[in-house]
């Protein structure tokens, strides 16, 4: 007799969309946050995930717990933040960046950074972008 065992979650991985371990790094902390999340996640939820992680683990510097007080910045997608309203998984990246915003520094919603704010930002960008790279060991090439 043979007896067939049925999965429980069947199309459940499909039906979720497909899971993606990433790897979050803060300006100042040992170490990267790796977790799980669903590709169709979206930014604002990943943030609050990497918040809730840093803060259960006991990290230093301490952050806060407020996600509008901090963007996700891929290094290797580009320059500028990502908005909270895209999805993780339509970046193509896996590594992270989580900075906290400065006082002078505004995101529209759009995640584009306000006109009156851009030398400031862009200023202040450039010191981060050369930790980020040095740390992550990436060639950043000028076409």
């Amino acid at each position: 007799m043979l007896l067939h065992k049925t999965k429980k979650n069947q199309g459940g991985a499909s039906s979720k969309g497909n899971r993606l371990l990433i790897s979050v790094s803060v300006l100042g902390s040992a170490g990267p946050i790796r977790f799980v999340v669903g590709e169709k996640e979206l930014v604002a939820a990943v943030i609050d995930t990497a918040l809730k992680s840093y803060a259960r683990e006991g990290r230093l510097p301490v952050l806060g717990s407020h996600l509008n007080d901090f963007f996700l910045y891929c290094p290797s997608a580009g320059s500028g933040a990502l908005s909270p309203w895209e999805t993780i998984g339509s970046i193509g990246c896996r590594n992270f960046m989580l900075c906290k915003k400065t006082a002078g520094m505004k995101i529209d919603d759009e995640g584009g950074r306000s006109p009156t704010t851009a030398a400031v930002a862009q200023k202040r960008s450039g010191i981060w972008k050369t930790w980020i790279n040095k740390s992550f060991n990436l060639k950043v090439y000028s076409h």
